[in-house]
């Protein structure tokens, strides 16, 4: 009856360890799920539109986060700070590209514009 009871306890123990696993994440874009994408696009584009010119870099950097690009560059003693956030989706391969981001540009700390229309004012940039 003993060797019984320890067959039965070691086949599962046995069982149990052969049922443990790794979880394994799939997508680098920092997103649980899809509905989580889609809220921080949502709001990204809802604050990016309410932007008013003139706006302060850290005040951007402070309400939408770390941007997923970031372009520096300083033309005739200008300096353009370009930030792409996130706020459509191209591509459903779980990566964030810039043609999926807006682009929000500063010039020296201050903002003239967001979209591609802004970029192209952007000296070499464009």
């Amino acid at each position: 009856m003993k060797t019984t009871r320890v067959a039965a306890f070691s086949l599962v123990a046995l069982l149990t360890v052969g049922l443990q696993g790794c979880v394994i994440a799939v997508g680098g874009d920092g997103y649980s799920s899809s509905s989580d994408y889609r809220d921080s696009e949502q709001r990204n584009r809802q604050y990016i539109a309410s932007l008013a010119d003139g706006t302060a870099l850290a005040t951007v950097e402070a309400e939408l986060g770390t941007p997923n690009f970031a372009d520096l560059v300083t033309v005739d003693g200008v300096r353009y700070r370009v930030l792409y956030y996130r706020t459509h989706r191209v591509h459903a391969d779980g990566n964030t590209t810039r043609d999926e981001c807006t682009p929000v540009v500063f010039a020296d700390g201050l903002l003239i514009g967001s979209g591609e229309l802004a970029l192209a004012r952007v000296p070499t940039l464009n």
